[in-house]
């Protein structure tokens, strides 16, 4: 069974891994480009333990050349269930929007 709702913080990385891998601070930097938000680095890690721990990602083995990468890095990739779990949330959220342009709380009413 998938957890939804996602926490937005967990749906903003799931959606960072959704084009392929990427380490702590590449995700760092793709989430506050697209949200506007600064992220907390133990907030971060935190979260990427408790999606190890579900399941949701997986650390991946395959790495950059060693002169292209910082061999501390630890790279994350998204699983089946990390992506099934994404689309549900996608669909929560598609239907709290269409309820919303229902009540008319939202240009471009449906």
């Amino acid at each position: 069974m998938s957890p939804v709702p996602l926490k937005p913080f967990i749906f903003d990385i799931l959606l960072s891994l959704a084009d392929g891998e990427r380490h702590g601070w590449a995700l760092t930097q793709e989430i506050r480009e697209r949200t506007g938000d600064r992220v907390d680095p133990g907030n971060l890690y935190r979260a990427l333990r408790t999606m190890l721990d579900a399941g949701l990602i997986e650390e991946s083995s395959r790495r950059p050349a060693p002169d292209l990468d910082d061999e501390r890095r630890r790279y994350y990739r998204i699983t089946a269930d990390g992506r099934h779990a994404a689309q549900e949330e996608i669909g929560r959220l598609e239907a709290v929007l269409r309820t919303a342009k229902s009540k008319r709380w939202v240009k471009g009413r449906s």
